[in-house]
C-alpha cells in the first residue's frame, strides 16, 4: 500500500505488537517512545498516520495532537488506557479521528487504519475545510469550476484526470504521493497501466512547468511549495 504510520507510546511491547500487525499489511511502521520524539520524526518524515498513546514523558498524547493540528490534517488515531469519556471526547474535540481504548485488537486497530487511510486520501487532507480555492505558488485551483490559473489569470487546460491529480498534489503541497495513490485520485475504478501514469504525470508537468512537480525516486511524486514559476 505505501503508507508509512507512526506509533508512538512509551510501551514499547505495544510498539512491537503493531508493528508486527500493520507491517503484514504492508504499511512501514516508524516507532517512537515520547511525544518530544514523535514531532522529530513528524519533522524527517513523510507520515501518512499518526496513532498516539496519552499517558506519555517529555509531552503527553494531548499535547502532541494540539501540535500537530496546528499545521496537519494527518489522520489520528488515539490508542489509551484511558478509559473515562471526558479523556476521550477531548482527544476527539482536539482533531483525533477515532479512539481505541487498551488492551485493543491488534486487527480491530489495522482495519480502523485502512480505513480512515481510505477516506483521507479519497477525499483529500483538507477534510472538512473549505478548499474551494487552493493556491500554491502561483498556481490557482478552483473545485467549483474546476479550473486552473496561473497568478497572470491564464486559464490551464487540463483533462479530468489531470485535474483530479493535481488538486490532490495542491492540497497536499510537498507531500509525497505512491503511483498507486496517484491512480487511485486519478482514474478511480479504471484500469491504466504504469505507462498511463507516466505519461498524464509528464502532459501535467509539461501544462504546469516541469519544475513544479518532482519525481521521488523509488517512491512517487510531490508538488514542490515554494516553486513561484509561470
Amino acid at each position: 500500500m505505501g503508507y508509512h504510520i507512526l506509533a508512538v507510546d512509551d510501551e514499547k511491547e505495544i510498539i512491537k505488537l503493531l508493528k508486527l500487525y500493520l507491517e503484514r499489511d504492508e504499511l512501514t511502521l516508524y516507532e517512537a517512545y515520547d511525544g518530544k520524539e514523535a514531532l522529530t520524526v513528524l519533522e524527517e518524515r513523510t507520515i501518512d498516520l499518526l496513532i498516539v498513546d496519552i499517558l506519555m514523558p517529555e509531552i503527553g498524547g494531548f499535547e502532541l495532537i494540539k501540535r500537530v493540528r496546528k499545521n496537519s490534517n494527518i489522520p489520528i488515531i488515539v490508542i489509551s488506557a484511558c478509559v473515562d469519556s471526558s479523556d476521550r471526547i477531548f482527544g476527539l474535540e482536539l482533531g483525533a479521528d477515532d479512539y481505541i481504548i487498551k488492551p485493543f485488537d491488534p486487527l480491530e486497530v489495522v482495519a480502523r487504519v485502512k480505513a480512515l487511510l481510505r477516506r483521507y486520501n479519497t477525499l483529500g487532507s483538507n477534510i472538512g475545510l473549505d478548499t474551494a480555492h487552493i493556491s500554491v505558488g502561483s498556481l490557482k485551483l478552483d473545485t467549483h469550476s474546476c479550473t486552473v490559473r496561473t497568478e497572470a489569470e491564464d486559464e490551464i487546460e487540463l483533462s479530468a484526470v489531470e485535474f483530479r491529480v493535481l488538486k490532490l498534489l495542491m492540497e497536499n503541497p510537498g507531500r509525497v504521493f505512491t503511483r498507486e495513490q496517484i491512480f487511485e485520485q486519478g482514474w478511480k475504478d479504471e484500469i491504466v497501466s504504469d505507462n498511463s501514469i507516466r505519461v498524464m504525470m509528464s502532459k501535467l508537468r509539461d501544462k504546469i512547468g516541469p519544475e513544479r512537480i518532482k519525481t521521488i525516486r523509488g517512491l512517487g511524486y510531490r508538488l514542490e511549495k515554494n516553486h513561484e514559476g509561470a
